[in-house]
C-alpha cells in the first residue's frame, strides 16, 4: 500500500475514550448516534492526518448525513499524492523532443522565487532553464529528506491530538519534549498514566503507520 493512503482518515472521541475510526460518514454517524443515546463528554472528530479537530454538521437523517459528508473532497477516498506525478509529467520531453515555448501545462503553478544574482545566474546555465532546475532540485531535497520530513509530520500531527486531548494532563510539557525529540520510550513513559485510549492513538499517529487502521477502543471502555 501507497506510503500516502491513510484508511483511517477520521477518528472520534467522546472524553478520552476513542468511539471509532474511518471514514468522516463513518465517524459522524458514530457521534451523532452516541449523542442521541446521551453519551456524557465532549465529542470531537478529528483529521488523522493533521491530528487537528474539525467541526461536523450531522444534522438530518442518518442518509442525509451519509450523503452530505460522503461529498467533501477527502471524506471517503483514500489520500493520495500525486504532484510528484504531475512534476514528472511537467518535465517530459527534457533531453527529448523540444516542447514549445511557454509554461508546462500538467501541474505547474506560477509564484515568486526570490534570489541572489549568482543563483540567478548559475541556474540560467542550467540545462531547460531556471525552471527546470529548480523541480529538479526540489524533488532531489524532497528524495533526500522524506524520512525527516516524515517525522517531523507525525511529531506535528501527534502534538496537535495532545494539546487537544491531553493539554491538562500531567507530564503534558515533558511528554511534548520528548515527542519532538523522537524519543518514543520516554514519551511512552511520562503518558504511562493517561487514559489507554489516548495513549494508543498519539503513539500510532507519532510513531505508528498511518496506512495501517487505528488502533482499536480499549476493551470494556
Amino acid at each position: 500500500m501507497s506510503p500516502h493512503l491513510e484508511p483511517s482518515l477520521f477518528s472520534i472521541f467522546v472524553g478520552h475514550r476513542h468511539l471509532a475510526s474511518g471514514t468522516l460518514p463513518t465517524v459522524a454517524l458514530a457521534g451523532k448516534h452516541a449523542h442521541a443515546d446521551g453519551t456524557a463528554g465532549p465529542i470531537l472528530i478529528f483529521e488523522n492526518r493533521t491530528g487537528r479537530s474539525i467541526d461536523v454538521d450531522t444534522r438530518g437523517s442518518d442518509e442525509q448525513l451519509r450523503e452530505r459528508l460522503s461529498r467533501q473532497p477527502g471524506a471517503c477516498a483514500p489520500i493520495e499524492e500525486t504532484a510528484p506525478a504531475d512534476a514528472q509529467a511537467a518535465d517530459a520531453g527534457e533531453g527529448g523532443a523540444p516542447r514549445g515555448r511557454g509554461r508546462p501545462k500538467l501541474g505547474v503553478v506560477a509564484r515568486e522565487v526570490t534570489l541572489l544574482p549568482r543563483h540567478w545566474e548559475w541556474l540560467g546555465t542550467q540545462p531547460g532553464g531556471a525552471s527546470v532546475a529548480l523541480r529538479k532540485l526540489v524533488e532531489e531535497a524532497r528524495r533526500k529528506h522524506a524520512q525527516r520530513d516524515e517525522r517531523r509530520t507525525a511529531h506535528e500531527r501527534a502534538y496537535h491530538f495532545m494539546s487537544a486531548m491531553a493539554g491538562d494532563l500531567p507530564g503534558f510539557e515533558e511528554a511534548s519534549r520528548a515527542l519532538f525529540a523522537d524519543d518514543a520510550a520516554r514519551m511512552e513513559t511520562l503518558i504511562a498514566g493517561w487514559p489507554a485510549d489516548l495513549r494508543r492513538h498519539i503513539g500510532w499517529l507519532a510513531f505508528g503507520d498511518l496506512t495501517q487502521p487505528a488502533p482499536a477502543a480499549a476493551a470494556g471502555a
